[in-house]
């Protein structure tokens, strides 16, 4: 499969304008580079020749404005250039008080120094006598290097040629242009070789990224998906940083995709089981309603009414524990005042003796055991009560039960032990969800009692919205609830609420 993404099956391909478009970029580079170190190399080295030949013209134009002071009359004697010693090429003249030329010669090997033609001449008038460096071509002789020097009355022109210069220059400058074509082919080559191989990691991480944009996200199936090979995740290269974060990134869409559908899962077994739950209330009540409306004398109409009452209570109860845990997931601020938490646990303890007096109630307070906490004293009354009724519900009759109040750290501690038959090892990690059952192995006290499955998660939903935390340890003949919440010592002081306040209240 080709396509514009640059993917084939059997072998992997970086997108083209990558593998091409790098290359040419790095090539161009480098090409810029290397001309501007010729036109560097070229320029200095132009400027040393230009340099030495300056000197040597200057050199050339002290000797000839010497020889010209032996002979100053007449004024266009040139002489001079007969002595020998002047280099071949050299040429020479003298000039007026005007800067015009009197006579110019030049300089030949084996032979006698020529006289410039008019035309020759002409092409050094425009020389200036200001004792600078000029250059100026010829006719027949070449480009020279030229200065006027002067003495006096005398005035003595010279010149050397600057074609071997120029050679030298024009040679360096081509050997410098094929060292660098030579040095840019093998340089493209091998960064050819280097890009294309450097870019194999990023073809696998692309192809990675292909492969799970095609997996079916949207239908949930996320188990497997692909992940980049742990030898292009190095984080020691770019490629291989690219390769660990999307590593990262698929893991992170995997587990939110598992988590999406987990919560999917458990939000239909929710509405299930809270429809059953008030499904079956509302049959009772309807059924014990039929009855009384047919008068059919099955049943006492006081024992009805009283039966409807209860399943209405027991309806109503669920309903709100379905509202408290609403509210608490929503984050709802809870009332909060300072709250002695023995004295709430002794209330709880002589209300659950009332009520389960088939059971053995003890209460322990430990001599430094006066904890207070900042919080809600209803819910964590809530708190109490609920597991208090959960080992009379699931416990048989005559089990003992011992409600523990300590300190420990910065935390007031409450524990709950019983020492029942246990909860089921199978059930302890799900014990705090919601519409968790009990297994028939812990009795329950009484055979019409039951609860809705909702009271340990009121309890930890509670607990969490404190800042604490609730957890169980369970054996057989021994289970115990463990819950913690921070001292009122290590929270803000509360202050008295307000209307608006108490009108949050949870």
């Amino acid at each position: 499969m080709t396509g514009t993404a640059g993917f084939r099956t059997g072998r992997v391909r970086v997108p083209r304008p990558l593998r091409t478009r790098l290359p040419v970029f790095i090539g161009l580079t480098l090409v810029a580079v290397c001309a501007a170190m010729a036109l560097a190399t070229a320029y200095v080295q132009r400027a040393y020749l230009l340099g030495n030949l300056d000197d040597r013209v200057d050199d050339a134009a002290e000797r000839s404005l010497g020889g010209a002071r032996l002979h100053p009359e007449p004024a266009d004697d040139l002489s001079f250039l007969r002595d020998g010693g002047h280099p071949t090429g050299m040429l020479a003249a003298r000039l007026d008080a005007d800067g015009d030329i009197l006579t110019a010669e030049v300089v030949r090997r084996d032979a006698p120094p020529r006289a410039l033609d008019d035309t020759q001449r002409t092409a050094l008038a425009g020389v200036g006598t200001d004792g600078s460096m000029h250059t100026a071509t010829v006719p027949g002789l070449g480009t020279y290097r030229i200065t006027v020097a002067r003495s006096e009355s005398i005035r003595v022109l010279t010149g050397l040629p600057m074609d071997d210069v120029q050679d030298m220059i024009s040679d360096l400058v081509v050997a410098e242009a094929v060292v660098a074509v030579a040095g840019l082919t093998v340089a493209g080559g091998l960064c050819a070789v280097v890009v294309r191989r450097q870019l194999r990691p990023l073809g696998r991480v692309a192809a990675t990224a292909a492969e799970v944009s095609r997996a079916p996200l949207d239908r949930g199936e996320v188990t497997g998906l692909t992940r980049v090979p742990a030898r292009d995740t190095d984080p020691a290269s770019e490629a291989g940083q690219v390769g660990a974060a999307l590593n990262r990134m698929i893991d992170h869409v995997e587990s939110s995709l598992t988590a999406g559908r987990r919560t999917e899962e458990r939000m239909r077994r929710f509405l299930a089981d809270a429809g059953h739950e008030l499904r079956t209330p509302l049959a009772s009540i309807a059924g014990y309603a039929e009855l009384m409306n047919r008068g059919t004398g099955r049943i006492e109409p006081l024992t009805a009414w009283r039966s409807v009452s209860a399943e209405s209570a027991r309806m109503t109860g669920l309903v709100e524990d379905l509202l408290l845990l609403a509210r608490l997931d929503e984050g709802r601020p809870l009332h909060r005042t300072e709250v002695d938490v023995a004295a709430l646990v002794a209330e709880a303890v002589r209300e659950a003796r009332a009520a389960g007096s088939g059971h053995d109630w003890r209460l322990e307070l430990r001599p430094d055991a006066t904890p207070s906490v900042l919080g809600d004293e209803a819910r964590l009354h809530q708190v109490v009560a609920n597991l208090l009724a959960n080992a009379r519900m699931h416990t048989p009759v005559g089990t003992r039960v011992v409600v523990v109040v300590e300190t420990g750290g910065d935390r007031c501690v409450v524990r709950v032990r019983d020492d029942g038959p246990g909860i089921p090892p199978a059930l302890v990690p799900t014990v705090f969800d919601r519409f968790t059952r009990a297994d028939p192995s812990r009795a329950r006290s009484t055979p019409h009692e039951g609860g809705s499955g909702l009271g340990l998660a009121v309890v930890a939903a509670i607990v969490a919205g404190h800042g604490g935390h609730i957890d169980v340890e369970s054996d057989p003949g021994r289970t115990e609830f463990t819950v913690r919440l921070p001292l009122a010592t290590t929270l803000p002081v509360a202050r008295s609420p307000d209307a608006a306040t108490a009108g949050q209240r949870v």
